[in-house]
């Protein structure tokens, strides 16, 4: 399965806020019922999709040790795993070429497209310090 298979569509993402959310392992019917209202999606779909989330090896499964037809089922990636190959696709598919000047480029786009207050920039602030300590090339220099 390539890469690309591997990461949720945007209805398998909304199954798979569900499970995250959850904190605890859903059947397909808790995860029906949960969606309900949220989404224009039918029981069967949601089944459908849930199963190629299992094909995807995003979501795992028990068998009910009372009912072997019910199946229970817990996410296998966490949603910060998948927001983080997610936004890699975007960038990599919108903004390709060179791969670090793909990410500035999408980052830029994505802080252009958004008006931030004050909180929200020094917050942004903050993740680009932690980004830059952790990054290989500035335990490289010498300062």
């Amino acid at each position: 399965m390539s890469k690309e298979e591997q990461t949720p569509s945007e209805s398998e993402w909304k199954i798979m806020e569900v499970l995250w959310e959850s904190g605890r392992p859903l059947t397909s019917a808790e995860v029906i019922q949960r969606m309900r209202g949220d989404s224009h999606m039918t029981q069967k779909m949601i089944r459908v999709l849930m199963n190629r989330l299992v094909q995807k090896g995003l979501l795992g499964y028990e068998v009910d040790a009372d009912d072997s037809r019910v199946y229970h089922y817990t996410p296998l990636r966490s949603r910060e795993d998948c927001l983080k190959e997610k936004s890699q696709r975007f960038a990599d598919s919108y903004f390709s070429g060179n791969k670090p000047l793909a990410a500035t480029n999408a980052m830029a786009a994505l802080l252009q497209s958004f008006d931030l207050t004050d909180e929200q920039l020094e917050e942004l602030e903050e993740i680009l310090r932690k980004k830059r300590l952790a990054s290989p090339s500035s335990k490289n220099k010498k300062g």
